[in-house]
């Protein structure tokens, strides 16, 4: 228990996915305009993430992994596949949203099919086969990851909501300024370090 506390802590602040190892920048500079919708992608990635982390885990450890099928040597297919099952999920979420909440649907745009090319949700369950994580502490990581990334886009939604009715130097408006507050960002997070 110890460790799997350890490992969602470590993930989800420490080792960001966003301000740490600058994977899912597209959704993150993006969606980041106001904070309900980028509370609504956060929740579509985290749901994303937790299912792929444990579809993936079972596809790897049941077929890809076992040495009983063709001697281990599957392995190799792993990006392939986890693309395949990353993007059904995506086209789940997408499908839901458009039937359920077609405000958020609309308010996503293009970002949410973005979610299958996010580097992010197939950086998890890469991660969690080079890690040899079982599917419990894959899953663990999974939502921790996608939590992290939640905790990091909704923070940013926040402060551009407060910065544009602020008066920005000309020059820094727009991208410069989001830049700037994403490098503050992960400045700050850098802080996490001493958690673990």
């Amino acid at each position: 228990m110890q460790e799997l506390l350890l490992i969602a802590v470590g993930t989800a602040f420490v080792n960001n996915v966003v301000l740490s190892q600058f994977l899912g920048i597209c959704p993150f500079l993006g969606v980041s305009k106001n904070v309900k919708t980028a509370a609504g992608m956060g929740g579509a990635v985290v749901f994303v993430i937790t299912i792929a982390s444990f579809v993936t885990g079972v596809i790897y450890k049941f077929i890809l992994g076992n040495p009983n099928i063709m001697g281990g040597e599957l392995e190799y297919l792993n990006t392939i596949v986890f693309i395949l099952v990353i993007a059904a999920l995506v086209q789940f979420v997408e499908m839901f949203l458009k039937k359920s909440m077609q405000s958020l649907y609309n308010a996503l745009g293009v970002y949410l099919p973005l979610i299958t090319t996010n580097c992010a949700v197939l950086g998890v369950a890469l991660t969690n086969v080079e890690n040899g994580y079982g599917l419990l502490t894959g899953v663990v990581n999974g939502f921790a990851t996608a939590f992290g990334f939640l905790v990091s886009i909704v923070l940013m939604a926040g402060i551009r909501e407060k910065t544009e009715h602020n008066d920005v130097p000309e020059s820094f408006k727009g991208t410069p300024i989001v830049l700037v507050t994403a490098g503050l960002m992960a400045i700050a997070f850098f802080g996490f370090s001493g958690l673990i």
